[in-house]
C-alpha cells in the first residue's frame, strides 16, 4: 500500500481497539460518511494493512491448559519451508516465526495438559526431519496482548 493519510490511522486506531465497532459509530468519530468509512477499511484491507478480523477465543475455555513456546533448532535454516509444511498439520500450534538467535523457528502452542504437551514435543515436533533439538519454555501468564499503537501525525503547516 502507497501511503496511509491521517484519516485511516484514526481508522486503524478505532479498529484496534474495538473490530466490531459499527461503520457508521466510526463515521461519526471521523467526521465522514459511512461510505467513506467502507471504502477506506475496504483499501487498508486490499494493501494488506489490514491482515484480519475476527474473534479471539480463549484457549482455556476449549480445555488448552497450558500456552508454550518451542524454540525448535534446525540441522539447516534452508529446511525452515518444509518443517513449516509439516508443522502446519499440528492443529495446537498457533504461531511459527523463523528467528535470529539461539533458535532457527519459534513456535507457540496450546496444550490442554502435560500428557498431551509431552506428546506433541516428543511424538510430532522432534520427530520431523530436521530437528535436531527443541527447548519448552511453558507461558504461566499472559500479561499483555494488544496491537500495535496506531498515531495520528500532525499536520504541519
Amino acid at each position: 500500500m502507497d501511503k496511509i493519510d491521517n484519516l485511516d490511522r484514526k481508522i486503524l486506531g478505532i479498529l484496534s481497539k474495538n473490530a466490531r465497532i459499527p461503520f457508521k459509530d466510526v463515521a461519526a468519530e471521523c467526521n465522514v460518511s459511512r461510505a467513506a468509512i467502507h471504502q477506506r477499511v475496504q483499501h487498508l484491507t486490499e494493501g494488506g494493512v489490514i491482515t484480519g478480523s475476527g474473534f479471539d477465543v480463549n484457549p482455556k475455555s476449549l480445555g488448552y491448559r497450558t500456552c508454550t513456546y518451542v524454540g525448535i533448532t534446525l540441522e539447516r535454516g534452508s529446511m525452515y519451508k518444509a518443517v513449516v509444511e509439516r508443522l502446519m498439520h499440528i492443529p495446537e500450534i498457533v504461531e511459527c516465526h523463523f528467528t535470529t538467535g539461539p533458535y532457527t523457528m519459534l513456535v507457540k502452542l496450546y496444550a490442554k495438559d502435560n500428557e498431551q504437551l509431552m506428546d506433541l514435543l516428543n511424538n510430532q515436533l522432534q520427530s520431523i526431519p530436521g530437528v535436531v533439538a527443541t527447548e519448552t519454555l511453558i507461558s504461566l501468564e499472559q500479561s499483555i496482548k494488544r496491537e500495535i499503537p496506531v498515531e495520528v501525525l500532525e499536520n504541519k503547516k
